[in-house]
C-alpha cells in the first residue's frame, strides 16, 4: 500500500467497509432500513400494487382479475465529497502514520456521508449550504409523504396518530426517527396526572434506546434539519420501502497545488506549505412507497 495517498488513489476496501459500519452507526435511515449494492449508473425497484385479496377459487371454477399495476423506482447515486487542508509534512510520514491519517479521515468522512444521508433524504436539501437541492427535490421524504400528524401537547397520542395513519394505508410500522426535541417531549411524560413516573423511562437524559414499546426508534438532529422543516418524527415501514446503497469504490485525492476548495483567504497550496484531502462517495436511496410512511410535524 505505498501509494495508498498518491493522486487520484482509492480507499482500502476494508477502510470503505468500515466506513459504511459507521454510516449504519450515524444514519438514523441506514439503522432503521436495508442497504443495497448501487451501481454508478443507478437501478431501478419495481414494486407492485395489488388491488384485491386472493381469490378462493373452486374445483373447475373460474379465475378473476385481482387487479394491480407496477411501477419502478430509480435509484439514482449522487456524489458528496468532504475535503480538507492539512500540513504537507504528512506526505513525508512512515507509511504508517500515512494510514492512520487516511483511517482517521475516513472516519470522520463517514460519519459527515452518514449525516447527508438523513439530511438529503429526509429534506431534499444539500447538506453543506442548508438550502434545497433541486437534483433531489422530488426523492424525499417531505416531498412524498403526504400523511401528516400535528404535534400536540401528547407527543404519545402523536406517535399513536403516526402509526394509525400508516396501518390505515395497510402497511405495517417498522420504526421511527424523531428528533431530539420530540424525544425530550416523550421524556417528559409521565404515567398520569398525580405520579411523577415517567412514561418512558429509557428516554432520560438524552438517551436513544434503540427499542420503545418493541418498536426500533433512532434518535438524530437530521430529522428536523434544516430551516423551515416541521418535520419532529418519521414513522413507517423503512425495512421494505426504503431502500439505500453505495458505490463500493470511494475515491481519496491527494491534490498538492492550487487552491481546490476556492478559498480566497486560505490561497495556493503550495505557498502554505499544505495538500488537501478529498473524499467522494456516491449514495443512492429510494422511498418505495410513500403512503408506508408518516411525518409528525410542527403547525
Amino acid at each position: 500500500m505505498a501509494n495508498v495517498l498518491s493522486k487520484g488513489s482509492l480507499f482500502p476496501a476494508e477502510l470503505v467497509s468500515e466506513m459504511f459500519n459507521t454510516v449504519r452507526g450515524k444514519s438514523s435511515l441506514a439503522r432503521l432500513s436495508g442497504s443495497m449494492p448501487v451501481p454508478f449508473n443507478g437501478n431501478d425497484v419495481f414494486t407492485f400494487s395489488f388491488d384485491n385479496e386472493v381469490d378462493l377459487v373452486g374445483e373447475n371454477g373460474a379465475k378473476s382479475n385481482g387487479g394491480g399495476a407496477i411501477a419502478p423506482v430509480q435509484i439514482r447515486p449522487v456524489k458528496v465529497e468532504y475535503g480538507m487542508r492539512v500540513s504537507d509534512e504528512f506526505m513525508y510520514a512512515s507509511e504508517e502514520t500515512r494510514l492512520n491519517i487516511l483511517a482517521t479521515f475516513a472516519e470522520g468522512f463517514a460519519r459527515k456521508a452518514a449525516r447527508g444521508l438523513d439530511i438529503m433524504a429526509f429534506h431534499g436539501i444539500n447538506p453543506r449550504t442548508g438550502s434545497a437541492a433541486t437534483q433531489i427535490a422530488t426523492k424525499n421524504f417531505d416531498a412524498l409523504v403526504s400523511q401528516t400528524v400535528t404535534v400536540t401537547a401528547n407527543p404519545n397520542v402523536d406517535v399513536t396518530g403516526a402509526i394509525s395513519a400508516v396501518e390505515a394505508a395497510e402497511h405495517e410500522v417498522t420504526g421511527m426517527a424523531m428528533a431530539p426535541a420530540f424525544r425530550t417531549a416523550l421524556a417528559s411524560l409521565t404515567k398520569g396526572t398525580n405520579s411523577n413516573e415517567p412514561m418512558f423511562p429509557e428516554l432520560a437524559w438524552g438517551s436513544n434506546p434503540g427499542v420503545i414499546n418493541g418498536l426500533p426508534v433512532d434518535v438524530n438532529s437530521t430529522v428536523s434539519f434544516g430551516t423551515g422543516v416541521k418535520d419532529r418524527a418519521i414513522v413507517g415501514n423503512f425495512a421494505d420501502f426504503f431502500k439505500w446503497g453505495y458505490a463500493k469504490e470511494i475515491p481519496v485525492e491527494v491534490i498538492e497545488y492550487g487552491n481546490p476548495d476556492n478559498d480566497a483567504t486560505a490561497g495556493d497550496l503550495k505557498g502554505h506549505n499544505q495538500v488537501y484531502l478529498r473524499g467522494e462517495a456516491y449514495v443512492g436511496w429510494g422511498i418505495l412507497v410513500p403512503s408506508a410512511f408518516a411525518r409528525i410535524v410542527t403547525a
